[in-house]
């Protein structure tokens, strides 16, 4: 039986004693290797959620669990954050150094790695994300892409098993969302590291392994992206849109074109619409 990265059980959450839940009754789990999109619209819970599985918050019901881990124990509290590294919306908000080698061994320092084994960490994470050649450059000369594939070879360093990523791409232009969503995504396949992956392109959505969808703080539609995108009118009751092609593969069969309906990306879109207008003999 595969051992769940993440575990989430029956959690609510309320930001205040009496207060009505934010989250509610929401159960998931993330499996090895797994990349997982959430979407929601603003005030859905889906933030919340992010940070009630990197610990920030203690669910007010249910249980959150880190690599078998419980979120509420005060004693795992930095084994849990080194497992689940967080990523949030603004790269700026997470580095903390003056020059980029220095803001990767941040996390190490505090951890208590020794220097020669940091030394190692540092080199290999910005590898990873492609960034060694910036090692000496200041974080504020950098794009909004290149810095937040700083602030991930940070939480790299630490070797976490879970990426949960807030909106990571929200604060970028296309092609930094585009860099920043390869590199995770060779995290996931290559290292085999978990994601959680919050946003609201649903073009990255439909790039993950599972989509769950939250509404008013529970889930209201999971599975693959092939089983979530083509509900399009259940999608936009929940105030959300779908794959560009999605959309407009659902025109074009309203209007008598004979096309699939799990359709995702414009290179699915070309051969459906050739073998419509073309079919072979």
């Amino acid at each position: 039986m595969t051992e769940e990265r993440i575990k989430v059980e029956e959690v609510s959450y309320a930001y205040e004693e009496g207060a009505a839940p934010v989250v509610k009754h929401v159960s998931m789990d993330v499996r090895p290797g797994e990349f997982v999109a959430v979407l929601g619209h603003n005030g859905s819970g889906k933030s919340t959620l992010a940070k009630l599985m990197n610990a920030l918050f203690v669910p007010t019901e249910g249980r959150v669990y880190i690599r078998g881990m419980d979120t509420a124990d005060d004693e795992r509290l930095w084994d849990i954050r080194r497992e689940a590294g967080m990523i949030f919306q603004n790269p700026d908000n997470q580095i903390v150094a003056t020059v980029v080698r220095e803001d990767v061994a941040f996390g190490l320092e505090n951890l208590g790695v020794p220097h020669e084994e940091m030394l190692g960490r540092i080199e290999q994470a910005l590898r990873t994300v492609g960034m060694s050649a910036y090692a000496e450059s200041a974080p504020h000369n950098l794009s909004g892409g290149q810095k937040q594939r700083v602030a991930i070879a940070g939480i790299l360093a630490m070797r976490p098993s879970c990426l949960i990523a807030d909106e990571a791409t929200a604060m970028l232009d296309p092609s930094g969302r585009a860099e920043v969503l390869q590199t995770v995504r060779s995290l996931c396949r290559e290292e085999g590291i978990s994601v959680v992956w919050i946003t609201h392109f649903m073009e990255e959505a439909a790039l993950a392994d599972r989509v769950i969808v939250i509404s008013d703080g529970e889930i209201a539609l999971q599975g693959t992206p092939r089983e979530v995108f083509p509900q399009v009118e259940r999608m936009r009751e929940l105030h959300l849109d779908v794959p560009r092609m999605t959309a407009l593969a659902a025109r074009l069969r309203a209007a008598g074109m004979p096309l699939s309906d799990r359709i995702l990306t414009v290179e699915e879109m070309t051969e459906e619409v050739k073998a419509a207008l073309c079919p072979s003999n």
